[in-house]
């Protein structure tokens, strides 16, 4: 990997919020103009750029418009979307391999929240119907 640039906005690489932060630097704006552009509050936006919440789709899609990317780019990191930045086009493999590794462990942390919801919901439905003792 040493001889070849990094994806830097690959899905290996980076998270959603991570394309959302990069795409707006490079089209020039702050987080409280694109959240303005956006008509959202720079809270959501930063929600966003955290990965601690998606937009919906009519946002995602005003989104990338205004950053002049695609959806599928912002969404998978594949398709029309931000160069890397100046200068850090040669990332050192290690750091890749963290990244890649965080960015797995996120991908599990999400399916074992989702799974433990559905199994809570579960639970909830069993105890509704549990006849009393």
């Amino acid at each position: 990997m040493s001889d070849q640039t990094t994806d830097w906005y690959g899905p290996e690489t980076a998270t959603f919020g991570d394309r959302v932060a990069g795409a707006r630097e490079a089209a020039g704006l702050s987080q409280s103009q694109l959240a303005r552009a956006l008509g959202v509050k720079k809270t959501t936006l930063l929600g966003w750029e955290d990965d601690i919440s998606e937009p919906r789709a009519n946002k995602l899609q005003m989104m990338a418009g205004v950053l002049n990317v695609s959806i599928t780019w912002l969404l998978t990191g594949e398709g029309e979307g931000a160069t890397a930045p100046d200068g850090e086009e040669e990332v050192r493999p290690d750091l890749v391999a963290y990244l890649s590794e965080l960015h797995e462990i996120r991908e599990a942390m999400r399916a074992n929240a989702e799974r433990a919801a559905r199994l809570e919901k579960r639970m909830r439905r069993a105890l509704k119907e549990q006849e009393p003792v």
